[in-house]
């Protein structure tokens, strides 16, 4: 068969992981594979046709892929999956292909064929990987519990890794809630490779033990997810384990959730309080699951000069979107009486005139 792997053109900083390890299985399976991004015609006519998806709010380069190659070859021999097809399953039928909801757990044992990558991803150094699926945890605010209703973990990561790569990443949902967390840390440090959890860590998980292991994996930013008031204890208590361990707090990223159930004045606490533990702020906008449109929300109590203003500050007077905990930052929030004064910025002072 010739199997044609379609990635639509909506932002992302990372390749399509479920399209390369499919590209793996049909290779084996003694298939013809090739990779096109958006809607760029393939050099032979395909007898299969996958299209992926990622969040719910990017489903127009989706659509557009869908009507393209439905025009151009017939829509029985399209497959769409991934988050969007997952979650608004009904949404893509409609569009008379076929939808594959959750995970192909029939691909999941391969190398993904990154051989495959080109232009788009030309350079490409990095593996990317699951030693588990799922989590531990129910958040409500949380997709996961949707996509991956059961917690599975793997007993090793050992052929998922390419050997040429000189970095891994873990997009497991909860890594430390693993059983089998400490051998595959183990196989980490033999790999000797840059690491990165880019999740984020389970608070609740870490200890002594678990930092000491930590410690010996070349990381570059330790993530870590405060999600809620309820996290509080926690957080604080893995940042002083980190810091007692010698790792600064410029190497810890917090993603601190808002426009959920909090307020801006709960938000301005959480982070004046890890901004003075000396930790980087990362705010993560909550946006429903099935939201068609990003950033669209606006929470029970916040309100949309709120959420601009606060949209403002992180571009102006943060980092990649980070609030780093630089003194004069951790001085303004210290010296703020409330959110609004927070995250305020000083009108552009007038020039005189000569």
């Amino acid at each position: 068969m010739q199997i044609l792997l379609v990635e639509p053109q909506y932002y992302t900083r990372y390749p399509p992981l479920p399209l390369l390890r499919l590209g793996s299985y049909h290779e084996a399976e003694g298939d013809n594979v090739e990779l096109v991004y958006g809607t760029e015609l393939p050099t032979k006519k395909p007898d299969k046709i996958y299209i992926t998806s990622l969040f719910t709010y990017a489903w127009k380069p989706v659509h557009d892929c869908v009507g393209f190659f439905s025009k151009k070859y017939s829509n029985k021999i399209i497959e769409v999956g991934g988050i969007y097809a997952s979650l608004l399953e009904d949404r893509v039928k409609e569009l008379g292909v076929s939808v594959h909801t959750g995970r192909k757990k029939e691909v999941e044992g391969f190398l993904p064929k990154y051989e495959l990558l080109k232009s788009r991803w030309n350079g490409w150094d990095t593996s990317i990987l699951f030693s588990s699926r799922g989590c531990v945890n129910s958040c409500r605010f949380c997709a996961v519990p949707r996509l991956e209703p059961v917690f599975e973990c793997f007993r090793t990561i050992k052929g998922l890794i390419e050997a040429k790569h000189p970095k891994i990443i873990l997009w497991d949902n909860n890594f430390l809630a693993s059983k089998y967390k400490n051998e595959i840390l183990e196989e980490l440090i033999e790999f000797d490779k840059e690491v990165d959890f880019n999740q984020g860590l389970d608070a609740a998980f870490i200890d002594e033990r678990t930092v000491n292991i930590l410690k010996q994996l070349k990381i570059k930013l330790f993530r870590l997810a405060y999600d809620s008031p309820k996290s509080r204890a926690s957080v604080l208590n893995a940042i002083e384990i980190f810091k007692a361990n010698e790792i600064s707090g410029r190497k810890i990223l917090v993603y601190t959730l808002y426009n959920y159930n909090d307020s801006p004045e709960i938000f301005f606490d959480r982070v004046k309080e890890l901004l003075t533990a000396g930790v980087v702020v990362y705010p993560m906008r909550y946006e429903p699951a099935g939201a068609l449109k990003k950033n669209n929300h606006v929470g029970k109590n916040w309100n949309t000069d709120q959420l601009e203003l606060l949209a403002r500050a992180r571009r102006v007077i943060g980092f990649g979107g980070a609030f780093p905990p630089y003194e004069g930052l951790v001085n303004k929030l210290s010296r703020a009486r409330n959110f609004d004064e927070a995250f305020s910025l000083r009108p552009a002072r007038r020039k005189r005139p000569a």
